[in-house]
């Protein structure tokens, strides 16, 4: 609810804008003060928004915060977010997923303008393969959303990450080119319309890169320096969205090949640094409807569709201690929903939501039959807002059921009920929250059914989520402040992993595992503007957390860190504009991590990646060079898969 001050500050803002329109705008001349009576005075149009003060836990990247960061993925915004953590297989072409607050990846949901990207198959999305090209805002909820017409999906996740994609303003046509260290060639178009109240883009981009850096590898036996093989990657992406009012679609493809070089156990004989090779291709078409019949009444329907293709291959005559493996998995994705929400009065609202999803996976591994799952998620919530109270709760049940085709043996279905509950209080810039959740992840088809690994008697992950926390807004003239900070504590119950039960070369899934953790998320943001020339912003996050394995008492591991669970970790990014150009210098720094409780000293180092970006731009040219990890620190997010070091990108874009 907008508070009092807030709706004189809205009415304050009208008038002044009111008036610096009238002033601006007068075409006949003024005599003695007063305007002619037969004058004609043209505005232009104003619009005066305000949002109410997010219950949830979030944390936003925007506008020119979100432009000038050293970031081209998905998964390079998202680092600068208190509470995550990045893991990279290292290579240009290396696996990219996220962790938030040490949940793992298969608990954190990714959604695009409302609709979740799934894969049924291992459960985590590669964010490598999304650009920031086309997006106007990077979110990331702890817990999930609170606003009316959600999805029950949207409450299925330990954490949710939020893309929402720029809706174009105007005719436009945008082509960049970009070169990089590592022999790396890229280009981009986007070609974007605004008519009639319909506006769409159309935006493609083609990279290639050899991906041959050099590294250092330096540990008690050994200190090698040398290049990175097999570390190439070639890909074409293309996505069209169209928007109209409450409407939205988007259209996305996605070919790669790229090359997994694996670990540099293996020395630096070229002999065996051809690991294997992937062959991606993702194809999804997905619409949304958001229809407000009036004030009181909001339905939200979603379509989706999606194709993912995946070859794997190690069928190289130089790979002579690698296995020879020629996989191919195709994956089909059928989503639909619906959501309602019903507001009898300002200060409440209840919301209903029901989505299914049919997913189908085969492959040609050996004794592999076609899976199908049939998956159902139900909701029921109910927000209250009260003066400065706000209070929000749902119940989120979910059903999973699965064929395979020509064969018996699925696993059993199973399905849960899941309670949250969100309470909190604002009193002027000050709000007080508090909340708790609890969700449970299924086990993926290839958790359930892959061969010889597969174990079909797997129960889902379940987890409990408690968080307390408080916000802080500062505005004035010339400076917007935000301070926010939260403590958390969260626990895993019956966590999946896979194991060697039947022999060292045997692996298989099972549930072995408990996991607790609390920790305190911290982040601070001001943005001042000088004058009209001048601004300068700062973003800065901060994580401490201990993440600890209490499934057995009697383990020697028992109440050890978790593996690749840093304790500290912390993110200082500023940023200094002049007109049309910005310098933008950040600092991550990354704590030290466990990697193998074998032995108390596989820790893995830890660094700073400090990264410096200059944009500028002139008519219709806009310039960047970037530098990333200036201090060429040698660091691993997984042991011998090394990272790149610093590296260098010049882009070059023509805007019309």
């Amino acid at each position: 609810m907008i508070q009092t001050s807030s709706r004189r500050c809205v009415w304050l803002s009208v008038v002044t804008i009111l008036m610096a329109g009238c002033l601006s705008c007068f075409g006949a001349p003024v005599e003695s003060g007063h305007l002619p009576v037969d004058s004609t005075v043209a505005l232009r149009e104003v619009m005066v928004t305000a949002r109410r003060k997010p219950l949830a836990t979030v944390q936003n990247l925007s506008g020119t915060e979100l432009q000038s960061l050293s970031s081209t993925s998905i998964a390079d915004a998202l680092k600068y977010f208190a509470g995550v953590q990045i893991k990279d297989y290292g290579g240009l072409g290396g696996l990219k997923t996220v962790n938030v607050r040490s949940l793992g990846a298969q608990h954190v949901g990714i959604y695009i303008d409302g609709v979740r990207v799934t894969n049924a198959q291992n459960g985590t999305v590669d964010l490598g393969k999304y650009s920031l090209s086309t997006l106007e805002s990077v979110s990331l909820y702890n817990a999930n959303r609170l606003e009316n017409a959600q999805s029950a999906s949207e409450y299925a996740s330990g954490a949710t990450v939020y893309l929402r994609t720029r809706r174009p303003m105007c005719d436009s046509l945008s082509v960049l080119a970009r070169i990089g260290s590592f022999h790396t060639y890229s280009g981009r178009a986007n070609l974007q319309f605004s008519r009639h109240g319909w506006q769409a883009f159309i935006d493609a981009e083609y990279l290639d890169s050899r991906g041959d850096y050099r590294f250092r590898y330096k540990s008690r036996y050994e200190d090698t320096v040398g290049v990175r093989r097999n570390s190439d990657i070639r890909y074409t992406r293309v996505e069209a969205a169209v928007f109209n009012g409450g409407f939205s679609s988007h259209l996305y493809y996605y070919d790669s090949e790229r090359g997994c070089p694996g670990g540099i156990v293996r020395r630096l004989s070229d002999k065996y640094t051809n690991v294997g090779r992937e062959w991606d291709r993702d194809l999804f078409a997905q619409a949304s409807y958001l229809w407000r019949i009036d004030n009181h009444n909001h339905l939200n329907f979603i379509a989706k569709y999606s194709h993912e293709y995946l070859r794997y291959c190690t069928d190289y005559p130089e790979n002579q201690n690698t296995a020879k493996v020629n996989n191919h998995y195709w994956m089909d994705d059928g989503y639909l929903s619906a959501a309602y929400a019903f507001m009898p009065a300002e200060w409440i609202s209840v919301n209903m939501g029901y989505d299914a999803r049919m997913s189908w996976l085969d492959a040609d591994l050996k004794r592999f039959s076609t899976v199908r799952r049939f998956d159902q998620k139900a909701v029921v919530a109910l927000q209250l807002r009260y003066r400065g109270f706000q209070l929000a709760s749902s119940v989120l049940y979910q059903r999973y059921r699965d064929w395979i085709i020509n064969h018996c043996g699925a696993a059993d279905p199973f399905d849960r009920f899941t309670p949250a509950v969100t309470l909190g209080y604002s009193i002027g810039p000050l709000t007080v929250r508090g909340w708790y959740k609890t969700i449970f992840r299924a086990p993926t088809l290839n958790d359930l059914y892959y061969t010889q690994v597969g174990n079909r008697n797997l129960r889902p992950e379940y987890t409990r989520q408690f968080n307390l926390g408080v916000e802080y807004h500062f505005v004035s003239r010339f400076v917007m402040a935000s301070l926010q900070a939260d403590v958390y504590q969260n626990s895993i119950d019956d966590r999946i992993v896979c194991l060697p039960l039947k022999g060292t070369y045997s692996w298989s899934m099972m549930n072995y595992g408990k996991t607790f953790c609390r920790g305190l998320n911290a982040t601070a943001s001001a943005r001042w503007n000088i004058d009209r020339a001048w601004y300068v912003s700062l973003l800065s996050s901060l994580t401490w957390q201990r993440d600890l394995n209490r499934t057995d008492p009697e383990s020697p591991s028992y109440d050890k860190p978790i593996c690749y669970s840093p304790t500290l970790s912390y993110g200082i990014t500023g940023i200094i504009g002049w007109k049309s150009v910005s310098l933008t210098v950040s600092d991550l720094h990354v704590g030290e991590r466990m990697w193998s409780y074998a032995d108390p000293e596989d820790i893995l180092a830890p660094y700073d990646n400090v990264d410096v970006r200059i944009t500028g731009s002139w008519r219709n040219w806009s310039a960047s060079l970037e530098i990333n990890d200036l201090l060429d620190e040698q660091y691993e997010h997984v042991p011998r898969y090394p990272m790149p070091g610093r590296t260098y990108r010049f882009s070059l874009i023509f805007n019309l």
